[in-house]
């Protein structure tokens, strides 16, 4: 199956006890929501509320998967630079 036009998102959540979430999804503002309301990934539940920290556009759903797993390595202090420089300025 072709994707076309399809907008991919992978985004970086700040929790309320300080960590980072990253994930990817199509609907970013959906997603953001579900995420507060605990019915989104497990980790986030008991972390709530939750903010959008940094998000990026991609236009597949591997590239999304690929940077999703790039991200989740960086360190800490990478993240908090990336979401202070970047943050969410094109969302």
């Amino acid at each position: 199956m072709v994707e076309s036009n399809a907008v991919y998102w992978v985004y970086m959540l700040k929790c309320a006890d300080g960590t980072f979430y990253t994930g990817q999804t199509m609907d970013l503002e959906g997603r953001v929501a579900l995420h507060n309301a605990g019915k989104a990934a497990r980790y986030t539940r008991g972390r709530r509320p939750v903010e959008l920290a940094y998000a990026e556009q991609v236009t597949s759903r591997g590239e999304a998967l690929r940077r999703e797993q790039a991200l989740r390595k960086l360190p800490r202090k990478v993240k908090e630079t990336l979401a202070a420089t970047r943050g969410v300025a094109d969302f």
